[in-house]
């Protein structure tokens, strides 16, 4: 499936808001380097962004069974 320019624009906004607040929440000393920098986005992400995005997708999953169950 393609993405619409105007998705992945909204994609875009939303992503750098989180970075924002990510960034606001990581200890500067761990984004001196590219490595520190690469394993506090790769820790920031599976603590905070990948459970929810994964809650949200088998939340939808779940709502696609029940209306293909309910036809």
């Amino acid at each position: 499936m393609t993405m619409t320019p105007e998705d992945k624009k909204l994609l875009a906004d939303h992503i750098k808001a989180i970075a924002k607040i990510l960034y606001k929440n990581t200890p500067q000393e761990k984004i001196e380097t590219l490595e520190g920098i690469e394993t506090a986005v790769r820790d920031q992400v599976l603590e905070h962004v990948s459970p929810q995005i994964t809650f949200f997708l088998s939340e939808k999953r779940r709502e696609q069974n029940r209306d293909a169950s309910e036809r």
